[in-house]
C-alpha cells in the first residue's frame, strides 16, 4: 500500500468558517480543491502531498488521507470490516498508534466506544499477520487513524497531522484570552491588507495578530516551528521527504526591511508576552511594540493597503459587555479621527457592542471563536463622517 505515492481523497479540516481562507491558501500552493465546506476542504493527493500541506497551511486543523469508505450499521460491523483491512502495510510491527473519531450513529453513545472498536480491529489484524501487538493509547505521538461515521456510511483516514495544526508553535506565553493562531491568520487573510503597507494592531494582547501578520508578509510558514507529525510513523515514510519540504520553507522566506507592523497595548505585561512570542517566531525585529493606550498609537502615513485591526474584549471572555461600551465608542472615534486613509477592522463576538463604534461596516465577515459567533467588521475610513451613524 503505497500511500505516499497513491492519490486519494484528502480532507483538510479547519475551525468553523475558516474554510474560505484555507481555500485561498490551497490555491496559492497550487492545489485545486474539489469541494469547500463549512469546516474544511476536499482535494486529491498523496501522503507526500500531505507532508507539504502540513508544513504550509496556516488555517488548517488536520490533514486527513482517505483509506476507504464502507457501509456500516453497528459496532460489530465496524470491527468486522476493519479487521480485514491490511493495517500491516501501514503500521510498523512494533509501532504505536491512536484513534480519533466523529460518530453520528444511534448505536454509538460516545466516540470513545467507536475508537475502541477500531483499535481492537487494528490490534487483532496486526497480531494475526505479524504475531506482534502494536502499542496504542490516547496520546497523538505515533500514527493516528480517524473514523468518520454518519448514519450508515463510514470512512477511515490516516490523520497525517496528529496534534492540531491550528496552533503554530511559537506562543510559549499565551497571555489573557489569546486568539487561536489559525483564526488570527484567517482574519488577516480576509482583510484588504497588501502585506507591504502598514499593519497596525492596537490592543494587541499576547501579539498573535501582529505576529501572524509578520509571518504572512515574510512568507514564514507554520512548519518552521514544528518537527513532529503523525505521517512520520506510517510505513513508507523517509526522512528526506520531510527534510526537503522543510528546506523549501527556509528558502522561501521574504526579507522586508521596510515593513511596518505596530502593536500596542495598555498593559506592560501584555507587551512583554507579545515580545517574547514574537522572538520565538523569529519576527520580533519586524514589529514595533509599545505599551500605551490605543488612542496614543502612532500610525505611519496612510497608503492604499494599510490596515488597523482591533481584537477587543467582547463580554463573553473577560468582563461584562456593559462595561465595554465606552471602549467600543472610543475605538470608533480613534478609527474616524486618527486612521483616515486606512481600512479599519474590528473582530468581535458582540454585535450590540459593535453598534457603539458608530461607523457603518462595509463588510461583515463571519467567523467563530470557539463557540462564539463572531464577525470581522470592515470600515472604509474616508475623510469626513459620511459613514458615521448618528444616534
Amino acid at each position: 500500500m503505497q500511500v505516499f505515492s497513491t492519490p486519494n481523497k484528502i480532507i483538510i479540516t479547519c475551525h468553523k468558517w475558516l474554510a474560505p481562507a484555507l481555500n485561498k491558501e490551497l490555491l496559492t500552493l497550487g492545489y485545486t480543491p474539489v469541494k469547500v465546506f463549512q469546516t474544511g476542504v476536499e482535494l486529491r493527493g498523496t501522503v507526500q502531498d500531505c507532508i507539504k500541506l502540513n508544513l504550509n497551511l496556516r488555517c488548517a486543523s488536520q490533514v486527513m488521507y482517505a483509506l476507504e469508505s464502507f457501509t456500516c450499521n453497528d459496532p460489530n460491523e465496524l470491527y468486522q470490516h476493519l479487521v480485514k483491512f491490511p493495517w500491516e502495510k501501514l503500521l510498523p510491527q512494533n509501532g504505536y498508534f491512536s484513534v480519533t473519531s466523529n460518530v453520528f450513529h444511534p448505536t454509538i453513545n460516545t466516540n470513545l466506544f467507536a475508537n475502541l472498536k477500531v483499535k481492537d480491529a487494528i490490534v487483532d489484524r496486526m497480531r494475526t499477520i505479524t504475531h506482534q501487538r502494536p502499542l496504542t493509547g490516547a496520546s497523538l505521538q505515533g500514527a493516528v487513524f480517524y473514523l468518520f461515521w454518519k448514519n450508515n456510511e463510514a470512512e477511515i483516514f490516516i490523520d497525517t497531522s496528529g496534534e492540531t495544526l491550528a496552533k503554530h508553535g511559537y506562543r510559549k506565553l499565551p497571555g489573557t484570552a489569546p486568539m487561536l493562531e489559525a483564526l488570527a491568520a484567517a482574519t488577516i487573510l480576509s482583510t484588504r491588507w497588501d502585506k507591504k503597507s502598514a499593519f497596525v494592531n492596537p490592543m494587541c494582547g499576547s501579539g498573535t495578530l501582529a505576529i501572524e501578520a509578520a509571518l504572512i508578509a515574510t512568507n514564514r510558514m507554520p512548519g518552521l516551528w514544528r518537527d513532529h507529525y503523525a505521517f512520520m510513523h506510517i510505513l513508507g515514510y523517509k526522512k528526506e521527504m520531510y527534510e526537503l519540504e522543510k528546506l523549501k520553507l527556509k528558502e522561501q522566506i521574504i526579507k522586508l526591511p521596510s515593513l511596518q507592523i505596530i502593536a500596542t497595548d495598555i498593559s506592560k505585561r501584555a507587551i512583554e508576552v507579545a515580545k517574547a512570542n514574537a522572538k520565538v517566531a523569529g519576527v520580533d525585529h519586524l514589529i514595533y511594540f509599545k505599551d500605551c493606550p490605543f488612542e496614543k498609537t502612532n500610525l505611519p502615513a496612510a497608503t492604499e493597503g494599510a490596515v488597523v485591526m482591533f481584537n477587543p474584549e467582547y463580554g463573553e471572555r473577560l468582563g461584562e459587555s456593559s462595561e465595554l461600551g465606552t471602549t467600543y465608542a472610543q475605538m470608533g472615534d480613534f478609527l474616524k479621527n486618527a486612521c483616515k486613509g486606512y481600512t479599519g477592522y474590528i473582530f468581535t463576538g458582540n454585535m450590540e457592542l459593535a453598534k457603539k463604534v458608530r461607523l457603518k461596516p462595509s463588510r461583515r465577515i463571519e467567523f467563530y471563536n470557539a463557540t462564539i459567533d463572531c464577525r470581522l467588521l470592515e470600515y472604509e475610513l474616508y475623510e469626513g463622517t459620511k459613514r458615521e451613524i448618528k444616534n
